[in-house]
């Protein structure tokens, strides 16, 4: 599934079984809920805090899909295509930081 296939699909269901989009700063909060779900999850995971027994049985691929899905919203609702987004900001990265990974001492 592509980026923009994406976008059509979450519009979609939004649309069918969603009845309509939350609006734009309770999808913002949403967001950050679903980030900090991810995080939890990470730490938990690759770091020194130990689970919790509402923390087994997550997943961090659907934690992941969860904070993509409302990044899509997001998307829609204010018109932006992820799609020539992400072009851009490739364009962006490799313009100002072609050589500054290279040479940063600490990346050695």
């Amino acid at each position: 599934m592509t980026i923009q296939q994406a976008q059509i699909r979450v519009d979609e269901w939004i649309k069918t079984t969603g009845v309509r989009y939350f609006n734009e700063l309770t999808n913002l909060g949403i967001l950050m809920e679903e980030v900090g779900e991810l995080s939890r999850l990470m730490v938990r995971t690759y770091g020194e805090q130990s689970f919790k027994e509402s923390d087994k049985g997550k997943a961090i691929a659907d934690e992941m899909a969860d904070v993509l899905w409302v990044l899509i919203c997001l998307a829609n609702q204010t018109g932006v295509d992820l799609t020539t987004a992400l072009q851009k900001n490739f364009e962006k990265k490799n313009t100002r930081d072609a050589e500054r990974h290279k040479n940063n001492q600490k990346l050695q």
